[in-house]
């Protein structure tokens, strides 16, 4: 087996890493690492529904899609985040499997924790680490989150999310009481030396293992990926399952209400109700929207070649767009 060392801290830099990892090295492989504040969504979820979009625009929070199922979960450098990828295993969904060296570790240094539920590893029934996993041939890449001291406040605030304004397939987050791992310990540590902690119990656990640096090919080629796949608003946004969208909002000229269909990635039959006040047709704004990204970006660029006040008295551009994600 391989310790990948891995001290990047670039979010997309990291999720892309995994891939790479999975698809190119042909050794079973094990990777610990961190990432600055941001939101990694399931491969199944509606990203929209998932987030709260006005925090994680003020916070510049990036938002990535993984390669794997499950919900969403918040990333900062107080979390620390486990990979392992095999091959020739028989343990797909057999997610306490990998949880079970976690679970020693932290058993080692006096918290009772365990594996809980479906994919949970549980203090006081209360969770500290998701788990998730992707198949691709004949190897599995399993990986979870492992709250050591993240910020609960900021983790709230970026996923709190309003799903009732989305129908669809998606798969939704379920909420859960989380804990963070520092509070149980009975000797305080530092969250790299827990990390020195789990990497010394995976050499001594597995036989013949290794380090492994990333090389300049490979940075050069996760690079690659990041810039063509991860980082892009198709993949995490846009790859969404199809969905429905509905919101109102009151404003002091009149009740505005918006509703649209979207699929792969772009909205489809826009249209505005309420009680607004409209010197032109508003179903001319309506389909100019049509066929556009659900991103605010393009719509900000498609409503700004209007005059709105024709359309929606007293609104202006920024009003119109918070229909469209609030």
């Amino acid at each position: 087996m391989l310790i990948v060392e891995n001290n990047s801290t670039n979010p997309y830099f990291n999720v892309a890493s995994e891939e790479y990892l999975l698809k190119n090295i042909h050794n079973d492989c094990f990777m610990l690492w961190r990432s600055n504040p941001s939101i990694l969504v399931g491969k199944h979820q509606n990203t929209l529904s998932e987030i709260n979009m006005e925090y994680i625009k003020n916070n510049k929070i990036p938002v990535i899609r993984r390669l794997s199922g499950g919900g969403t979960v918040f990333n900062d450098l107080g979390n620390i985040n486990f990979t392992f990828i095999v091959k020739n295993k028989d343990n797909f969904y057999d997610f306490k499997y990998f949880a079970n060296p976690i679970i020693e570790v932290l058993n080692n240094i006096g918290i009772n924790a365990y594996f809980s539920g479906r994919n949970d590893m549980v203090i006081n029934e209360k969770k500290f680490s998701g788990n998730a996993q992707y198949k691709y041939k004949n190897k599995i890449l399993h990986h979870g989150t492992l709250l050591f001291n993240s910020n609960m406040n900021a983790l709230s605030a970026a996923i709190k999310s309003r799903p009732e304004k989305f129908k669809g397939k998606s798969i939704k987050s379920v909420s859960s009481r989380v804990t963070n791992i520092s509070e149980h310990l009975k000797t305080s540590i530092s969250i790299l030396d827990f990390k020195k902690l789990i990497v010394n119990y995976i050499f001594n656990k597995y036989p013949n293992v290794n380090t492994y640096h990333f090389n300049e090919q490979d940075k050069k080629d996760i690079k690659n990926l990041v810039k063509n796949k991860y980082s892009t608003w198709e993949y995490n946004f846009g790859n969404s399952p199809k969905y429905s969208f509905n919101t109102e909002i009151k404003y002091p000229s009149g009740l505005v209400q918006a509703c649209f269909n979207v699929k792969n990635g772009t909205m489809k039959n826009v249209r505005f109700y309420g009680d607004f006040f409209s010197r032109e047709d508003v179903c001319v704004i309506e389909n100019s929207l049509e066929g556009i990204p659900h991103s605010e970006e393009s719509i900000r660029k498609k409503l700004s070649i209007f005059k709105l006040e024709n359309y929606f008295h007293n609104l202006n551009i920024d009003n119109i767009i918070k229909l469209f994600f609030d």
